[in-house]
């Protein structure tokens, strides 16, 4: 299993999430931290967690998705994961079977109401991406019920989809262009939980600002990009 699987999770000033973030993980998968700019240790927290790290000075989600993506190799399917302890290790095989059978291409875990521990997810949040996994449907054939952070896909499929944007667009960018690209997407159904430490966007009014205007900027792109 750890020459197929490497899981990558992006961190960003996590040192305080991550022993949370890292417990119960299996043994037997890779895990590769992404440490992207922090100032309070999270590199060290993780190498002393008994994971692998690598940095990557430039700032911004995609940017460490990328860098991640890149150091999974030889991986063949690699797990987006947040650093924060709101996702659970015990939904991995369910996310990852369909990508290791060959069944699709992209899975991903979609934060069910019925699993989702109360107050996790503001109810904003929640619209916001219900509205985007129906735009998802609407502009690239792929009709999600969650934009979610935990996700599956083969390597060679995501890096040859040549995702572009390095900020808190790359999720969105992913399954439109999966959807283009014609690459089976699944979704299922996964549980959520409080975050450990502290949120670097949710609840901030500037950051969730400049998050949303880089979604809609990234659908304004795909709608009007040629086939």
């Amino acid at each position: 299993m750890r020459q197929r699987l490497c899981v990558v999770m992006p961190a960003l000033d996590e040192a305080e999430a991550l022993p949370t973030a890292l417990a119960g993980r299996p043994e037997d998968v890779r895990i590769v931290v992404v440490d992207n700019g922090s100032a309070d240790g999270t590199a060290e927290v993780a190498r002393g967690l008994g994971v692998d790290v690598v940095t990557e000075p430039r700032q911004g989600f995609g940017a460490a998705c990328r860098a991640g993506l890149e150091a999974a190799a030889p991986a063949e399917v690699v797990v987006f994961m947040d650093a924060d302890g709101s996702l659970d290790w015990a939904d991995l095989p369910a996310v990852t079977r369909p990508v290791l059978a060959g069944e699709a291409d992209l899975v991903l875990g979609a934060r069910v109401v019925a699993r989702r521990e109360p107050g996790a997810m503001d109810w904003h949040v929640a619209v916001a991406n219900r509205t985007l996994g129906a735009l998802c449907g609407l502009l690239a054939g792929v009709p999600l019920r969650d934009l979610g952070p935990f996700r599956a896909g083969r390597r060679d499929a995501l890096l040859a989809l040549d995702l572009r944007d390095r900020t808190y667009g790359w999720p969105l960018e992913m399954v439109l262009r999966a959807g283009r690209a014609g690459l089976r997407v699944a979704e299922v159904p996964v549980a959520y939980r409080l975050r450990a430490g502290t949120s670097k966007v949710t609840g901030r009014p500037w950051p969730t600002a400049k998050a949303a205007a880089r979604m809609v900027w990234v659908l304004v792109r795909h709608a009007t990009a040629r086939p």
